[in-house]
């Protein structure tokens, strides 16, 4: 069973940054690509940025420059580096696992972009 635990979220001043972090845990990391989504108070669930197993990045268009999502295969783990954050990136980010077949979420941590 694929188990997703995310890290690095907070509150942050607008044009700040912040690196999240996405820990698997069970078999075939290399086997699931990997993303990241978000969730605004009241809006639907957002597409941010993923990267499959097979490499190749693809990123929403309203983080587009500005976010970089990246994998360690040796280490299981999923990192997106957040720059010139803005108060309209507020939300819970979710870390996604995927195959084919399947689909994987962590419980997500908050990201707060204020002054």
């Amino acid at each position: 069973q694929v188990q997703l635990v995310e890290s690095g979220g907070g509150l942050v001043q607008p044009g700040g940054s912040l690196r999240l972090s996405c820990a698997f845990s069970g078999s075939g990391f290399t086997n699931h690509g990997m993303g990241w989504y978000r969730q605004a108070p009241e809006k639907q669930r957002e597409f941010v940025a993923r990267i499959p197993n097979g490499g190749g990045t693809k990123y929403g268009d309203s983080v587009k420059g500005r976010f970089t999502i990246s994998r360690d295969n040796a280490k299981n783990m999923v990192y997106m580096q957040m720059n010139s954050l803005k108060p309209e990136d507020t939300a819970v980010y979710y870390c996604n696992a995927y195959t084919v077949n399947r689909n994987y979420w962590g419980q997500g941590t908050q990201v707060t972009v204020s002054s």
